[in-house]
């Protein structure tokens, strides 16, 4: 029997953007000092809902320097331990990010719904000049990380996002309570923002938790790539294909592919880069390759 020739492709194109980690760490700075302003000012104008959004930022704070020191991480190269590399430390982030939101959120809830039965006064005036803080600090954050390229530069983003909602309701509320003196609308939109925040934080961990289980990446096709590389000439069969992710980003395929017939080593070069054009057009990043020869049992009992 003819054994085969192994061919294993290993492509490493980086064509992402890598900035993301410096606007990471200026949202971070920029978020933790407003925080202070933001607790001052919550107590200053016995406002729940300025009290509640600096808790809110507190996290995110937090979240934003795991975040800032994953995306460092997940830059470093392979190792002894991680021979992929770090990439996936930057979900790691993304999860806790995720985590101490909802704790966040929680918080937020049981402080406002008692307020919503018994609402206290507030300094409407006060609230109105922080609201436009709010608006001015942290869109400038938001927008440092808009063009964000990972899944945890995109949940950075969408935490400034939501702040910079919360504030443009902050506002209004604030200016509505001073002509009107309805004070139940502070608890009202500390609610509000927190349920918003909720519903966001549970969209992006329903997007992140596919790729930690190294599901097929959305955007791929497996059985209309299988038929793209049977199209090749040379190619029988395709089976025991695999794709998943590092990091939303990092695209890793391992396949096995039948001959039609047995091919010479300088061949199987050549048809090597056919399927690696295949591959790219999909944005696989990094493939390993296996020839079979026409007589040749896979060497996996589950071959699929």
């Amino acid at each position: 029997m003819a054994h085969n020739h192994h061919g294993h492709n290993h492509s490493h194109a980086h064509n992402h953007s890598h900035g993301g980690g410096g606007n990471i760490g200026i949202a971070f700075f920029l978020n933790l000092s407003f925080t202070v302003i933001e607790l001052v000012g919550g107590i200053f104008t016995n406002s729940i809902a300025i009290i509640s959004d600096a808790v809110h930022d507190f996290g995110d704070s937090l979240s934003l320097g795991l975040a800032w020191y994953f995306q460092k991480l997940s830059k470093k190269g392979s190792s002894r331990q991680y021979s992929y590399g770090y990439k996936r430390f930057s979900l790691l982030g993304a999860i806790i990010n995720s985590v101490v939101l909802v704790v966040g959120s929680v918080y937020i809830l049981s402080a406002a719904i008692p307020r919503l039965f018994s609402p206290q006064e507030t300094n409407a005036q006060g609230m109105f000049i922080l609201a436009i803080l709010g608006i001015v600090i942290n869109g400038a954050a938001a927008l440092r990380t808009r063009k964000a390229s990972s899944i945890n530069e995109r949940v950075v983003s969408l935490h400034l996002l939501e702040d910079v909602l919360g504030w443009a309701a902050v506002l209004v509320g604030s200016a509505v309570m001073y002509f009107t003196g309805l004070t139940v609308i502070d608890p009202i939109l500390s609610a509000l923002i927190a349920c918003f925040v909720l519903f966001n934080v549970f969209k992006n961990i329903r997007q992140v938790l596919p790729v930690l289980l190294q599901g097929v990446p959305a955007e791929i096709e497996p059985e209309h790539l299988i038929k793209e590389l049977k199209e090749i000439e040379q190619v029988a069969n395709v089976h025991d294909l695999h794709i998943w992710s590092l990091d939303e980003e990092y695209k890793v395929l391992t396949v096995h592919v039948t001959l039609k017939e047995t091919l010479p080593m300088e061949r199987l070069v050549g048809l090597k880069e056919e399927i690696r054009a295949v591959l790219k057009k999909e944005e696989v990043t990094h493939a390993t390759i296996e020839f079979e020869m026409p007589d040749e049992t896979c060497a996996f009992e589950n071959c699929v």
